[in-house]
């Protein structure tokens, strides 16, 4: 990672700003995904609690309709009558219960009304109870201390409308002269009617609403298949409820759930709504999903504007670094443009002042190295006396005559016009046509030396004769033909000068000979040395120094676009190729 960073300043911006954006960023988006998932939680308890105290409202106000209802009939004269007789009065009792049904009609939560007498007549009620839960089967008795009023739990009547879970407000009936209880009124509320009241109340998506008595059996709500069940066979953990109203938490994994409750304190019972976590997490999510949106779009807006901000200040640096890392000193210096005042601005307003200094330097330690050449070429010739030279072979060549040793004398004015180019008075240009002559006659002297080696072409369009180059370039190209392609080759080998002006600018030779040919490795290995500077004539390798000579005075000359070109395949030949532009005189 440290290396990956290390290598890009634009990596380490980018890094360093995302990370100091983004880590607040994602922080704080944290903190709101907790605190919105905290107060969802608070508002569903909250509306449960509301939905609770509305339910518990309702019931408190039945319950206390019943109790109204249950001291008007303790106090109706044709009961108190009724259970006054000790005889039977058919003719009362049918009233009575015509009374009791019109009353129970007028209530839809009441289930019925019953009245036990403690004189041995018959039981009233408003409807026919073939089997009542509250008669002791053994006894055939009505389970209830006759001086109390209280409420029952859960229990069950077969009546006319078939089998019915009712609650039942059980109340003493006293004389209303000596107050001696003379019977027991029911008042069965249908457990129905409140499991309807409390579901259609309102409540939670995938909670539901319970009512327990004061064992903590379920005597109504959402639960029906756990009816006169305990609380805790759903929740086997199920905390202490000491308040009056509270939240507490029962469960594990995905039975988990969070319970609002609220006693109703007349008949101490509790009411308490049931929310499963996984409400929770649902509203959870949903917040989960708009935080991640609202952040993954803020990432991704303030992600492209570092990216673009840092990519703005650092592309003018990557030119810059661009430009150092591929900087040659034979190229031409390339000037970056400018587009800001700020400091960049001004590392690369001082980069082109460098860049053209250089350039400076460049020219004047290429003129100089020019001037140098010259000068030591000046210098050799200056030590040789050409006109003794010349006379002394043209005496030579006399003499050979005289004694009819043509080859001696072939060679010898061979090797004279051969040495008269080669000093030209300190020129360093010649004709195409001269740079030809020259080489044929080098080629005459190496055919003397070594017949039937090779055999040597020249191809020359007629109108290039006149086009000036810099002189000595094909004399030593054909020389290393000769002694590492020629020589080395067991039968004879041709090799071929090719001269074709490329279009109106350029003019194009190649040397091409038949020889062994260069193998891959050494033809890489040639290749890199050209591109090494030119060292003295005792150092480096000798085979390639012609060829490096060759390729450091045409760049000299005509400057970096040009020099030789290598090709070869092993046993097949080598071919070697230049190109220079057109000169139009020798200065």
């Amino acid at each position: 990672m440290q290396r990956w960073l290390g290598k890009s300043l634009k990596r380490k911006l980018s890094v360093i700003l995302l990370g100091a954006i983004l880590v607040p960023l994602l922080s704080l988006g944290y903190v709101l995904y907790n605190v919105a998932a905290l107060e969802a939680e608070a508002k569903a308890k909250q509306a449960s609690t509301s939905i609770l105290e509305q339910i518990r409202t309702n019931l408190e106000f039945i319950l206390q309709d019943v109790e109204d209802m249950s001291i008007f009939l303790i106090g109706q004269e044709d009961i108190q009558r009724y259970l006054a007789k000790p005889q039977k009065d058919g003719y009362l009792q049918i009233k009575i219960m015509g009374f009791l049904s019109n009353l129970v009609f007028s209530k839809k939560y009441i289930s019925n009304i019953s009245i036990y007498p403690n004189n041995g007549n018959h039981s009233l009620s408003n409807t026919t109870i073939f089997k009542n839960g509250l008669i002791t089967p053994s006894e055939n008795k009505l389970e209830q201390d006759q001086n109390q009023k209280r409420w029952t739990s859960l229990y069950t009547n077969v009546t006319t409308n078939g089998q019915e879970h009712v609650l039942s407000l059980l109340r003493p009936i006293g004389s209303m002269t000596t107050y001696k209880s003379k019977g027991t009124l029911s008042i069965s509320i249908n457990e129905r009617s409140l499991s309807q009241f409390m579901t259609h109340s309102g409540g939670t998506a995938s909670g539901y609403v319970l009512l327990l008595d004061d064992n903590g059996m379920i005597i109504s709500g959402g639960k029906r298949d756990m009816l006169l069940e305990p609380i805790t066979d759903i929740f086997s953990d199920l905390p202490v409820m000491e308040k009056n109203q509270g939240f507490i938490n029962a469960g594990h994994g995905s039975d988990k759930s969070t319970i609002v409750y609220q006693r109703i304190p007349e008949v101490n019972w509790t009411l308490l709504t049931v929310i499963p976590y996984e409400q929770f997490h649902a509203q959870s999510r949903y917040v989960l999903t708009l935080t991640a949106v609202a952040v993954g779009l803020a990432i991704i807006i303030i992600a492209g504007f570092v990216l673009f901000l840092v990519q703005h200040v650092t592309k003018p640096l990557h030119s810059l670094t661009q430009s150092l890392k591929e900087f040659q000193p034979d190229d031409q210096v390339v000037t970056l443009p400018v587009t800001s005042s700020d400091e960049v601005g001004l590392l690369i307003h001082s980069y082109n002042k460098l860049n053209e200094r250089i350039q400076r330097l460049m020219i004047e330690v290429q003129r100089n190295e020019g001037l140098k050449k010259e000068a030591d070429m000046n210098a050799l010739q200056a030590q040789i006396n050409p006109h003794f030279l010349y006379n002394t072979l043209a005496s030579i060549h006399w003499l050979a005559l005289m004694n009819k040793d043509t080859r001696i004398a072939e060679m010898v004015g061979s090797l004279s016009d051969f040495l008269r180019f080669s000093l030209n008075k300190g020129s360093e240009y010649c004709t195409i046509k001269q740079e030809m002559e020259h080489a044929k006659h080098y080629s005459s002297i190496q055919k003397l030396r070594y017949p039937n080696q090779f055999e040597l072409e020249f191809q020359v369009p007629a109108q290039l004769d006149q086009q000036w180059m810099v002189k000595l370039l094909i004399q030593p190209l054909i020389e290393n033909a000769i002694i590492h392609g020629v020589m080395k080759k067991q039968e004879p080998a041709y090799i071929s000068v090719t001269v074709e002006a490329l279009d109106d600018a350029h003019i194009q030779f190649v040397v091409e000979d038949s020889g062994l040919g260069i193998s891959t490795e050494r033809l890489q290995l040639l290749r890199a040395e050209l591109a090494e500077p030119l060292k003295d004539d005792n150092e480096g390798r000798k085979e390639s120094y012609g060829l490096r000579n060759v390729h450091q005075r045409l760049k000299l000359h005509y400057g970096s676009s040009t020099g030789l070109t290598i090709e070869s395949v092993e046993g097949r030949g080598t071919k070697v190729s230049f190109i220079i532009p057109y000169k139009e005189d020798s200065r």
